[in-house]
């Protein structure tokens, strides 16, 4: 990316001028722009009132999503919508969730009634894998209620098959199930792709309290109730029978044992390194939960035990978003965890100790910073210099307290933690660019490369507002390799396959579906290389198999598919 070009984008975006003497000033060698607009992202997103909530389904937001739905190696968008209690729509005006085609030349074309998605109500989470393992990535859509599972029929339309395969989930004692994030995942490794789903509430308008009722107020101003006092929802793990129906199995994988409730964001990852996939969610109001694999298809919940459950000083917290990496190289999987207003944002570091987390919120940095309200969580290497860094979405819950000169109003800026290699991390997104400048109600954040050129851009949806589509233009002429998988005997999708980067710097990362606040990111595995010009790839399937690539020509894009080797 030139710096003619960056300078050329920024230019385009309204209210960015200035940041071009910024940028000279600092030599600033990474920069994303919000390029939502040029790109044809201008449907808004709806979700509750825009001033003033009665319930609090209404303030939780919506996810997003890249992901290849037609196979061309380019990724297409996917942003869940919701609706309004007050609002009758007239016949064709209810918002929906949409999906927009990648053009390849920067834009987007909105295709949702032609694929077939187009479907109104209480949106929120969604996540991304072939659960049918036919080639194509379908896409599961949580809701207050009936949820959807979009069959991807490989010739550009989908069709939603959630009733026949038997993951609706819509009501639990006469309530409607708030259901949030999700995942695909292969949790007994037989191959096919089985479905986890947070919930958060179980929901009446007609029987839950109002602001009133209470009263319930936060900071002397009349808010919507709970979560405290709310009947809480209860998690939900679905088995893939293989014949494209699921079974719910909860009970018996004692995924119902859960202490905490109030699930939102849902991360999916071999935390203790024993080749068997382990769920971690993101709680609001009580304590995390962490489901550890036995290997015989049940979890314990072990989250307080692991250390991972609450904040330093052994309090509950209230948990929006939830990501994994392996910040610090060490070969273990870590945690980032955004919570509430007034608390910081937790960092758990995994000690190879079996499953057992240490706390590096305040010694990491991110417990610097409290003033934020945080959702959607990523790790991601936006200077390509093999260290993951940390971005983290922001935006208040109650839409009442408006607007404020500091950064604590309804809209709020990114939170952006550069990562300095040695366990310690610097807050920089003041430095990064006017996308990360710009205040929105910000919730569910996806990260994928979608124009290809080897620098991770990140998808934002925001609450009754257009999406932001962050596009990272960089200087840096690090080196990149992305690696896309395709299982054989695993899942198609290779979800849950352990990849790993052999060069200068060893790093691993794992194909993960769902994850962040309600969100997807991209399926590619995506390494930065720093001045390395080669690599050697390695991918640990679920299965057990490993496969070794020794990858000579860097920046681009390989396919590697179980037991062949790289795919040309």
């Amino acid at each position: 990316m030139t710096r003619r070009r960056l300078l050329q984008s920024l230019s385009r975006t309204a209210g960015v001028f200035w940041f071009h003497d910024l940028a000279a000033g600092l030599g600033l060698d990474v920069q994303f722009v919000n390029v939502a607009r040029e790109a044809g992202l201008r449907a808004k997103s709806v979700y509750g009132s825009e001033n003033r909530n009665k319930y609090l389904i209404e303030t939780t937001g919506c996810g997003a999503a890249f992901f290849d739905y037609d196979n061309d190696g380019w990724l297409d968008l996917f942003l869940v919508n919701g609706t309004r209690f007050e609002t009758k729509w007239p016949a064709g005006a209810a918002p929906v969730s949409r999906l927009y085609k990648n053009n390849r030349d920067g834009t987007f074309t909105d295709v949702t009634v032609a694929t077939g998605v187009a479907r109104t109500g209480w949106g929120a989470g969604c996540c991304v894998g072939d659960y049918d393992n036919d080639g194509h990535d379908d896409l599961f859509v949580s809701y207050w209620g009936d949820c959807s599972l979009w069959k991807n029929l490989g010739n550009g339309k989908f069709v939603d098959v959630a009733a026949k395969a038997g993951v609706t989930t819509r009501t639990v004692s006469g309530l409607k199930r708030h259901n949030t994030g999700c995942a695909f995942l292969d949790y007994d490794k037989d191959g096919w792709l089985d479905l986890f789903i947070a919930n958060y509430i179980d929901f009446d308008p007609r029987t839950a309290p109002l602001p009133e009722s209470g009263p319930c107020k936060y900071k002397g101003l009349l808010v919507a109730c709970g979560p405290p006092g709310l009947r809480g929802g209860k998690n939900i793990l679905l088995r893939n029978n293989g014949d494209g129906t699921f079974r719910d199995v909860s009970e018996p994988a004692g995924i119902l044992k859960t202490p905490g409730t109030y699930g939102l964001g849902v991360v999916v990852s071999d935390f203790d390194n024993d080749g068997w996939p382990d769920i971690y969610v993101a709680n609001d109001s009580t304590s995390s939960a962490l489901y550890k694999n036995n290997h015989n298809g049940t979890f314990d919940e072990i989250a307080i035990e692991a250390g991972a459950a609450y904040s330093p000083d052994g309090k509950p917290q209230a948990g929006m978003g939830a990501a994994a990496a392996d910040y610090d190289r060490d070969g273990r999987i870590d945690l980032v965890k955004t919570n509430f207003a007034g608390d910081t944002s937790s960092l758990y570091r995994g000690t190879g100790q079996g499953l057992l987390f240490d706390d590096r919120t305040f010694q990491s940095g991110l417990g610097r910073i409290t003033r934020f309200l945080g959702w959607g969580a990523a790790f991601l290497d936006w200077d390509n210099d093999g260290w993951p860094d940390i971005l983290l979405c922001n935006g208040h819950v109650y839409p009442e307290v408006g607007e404020t000169a500091n950064e604590s109003g309804y809209r709020q800026r990114k939170v952006a933690y550069r990562n300095l290699r040695n366990g310690k991390f610097e807050e920089v997104a003041e430095q990064l660019g006017p996308g990360f400048a710009e205040k929105v109600a910000g919730r569910g954040m996806a990260v994928g490369d979608f124009d290809n050129d080897g620098d991770l851009d990140v998808l934002v949806n925001c609450v009754n507002d257009v999406p932001q589509l962050l596009r990272c233009d960089a200087q840096t002429k690090a080196n990149w390799i992305k690696v896309k998988v395709v299982g054989t005997t695993s899942n198609r999708s290779g979800i849950g396959a352990r990849v790993t980067s052999i060069a200068t710097l060893r790093q691993i990362d794992e194909v993960r579906s769902g994850g962040g606040y309600l969100s997807q990111n991209d399926l590619r595995v995506h390494f930065g290389l720093g001045q390395d010009e080669s690599t050697v790839i390695e991918v640990k399937w679920p299965g057990g198999r490993l496969d070794t690539v020794r990858v000579e020509k860097v920046n681009r894009v390989i396919t590697i598919v179980e037991g062949v080797g790289e795919r040309p």
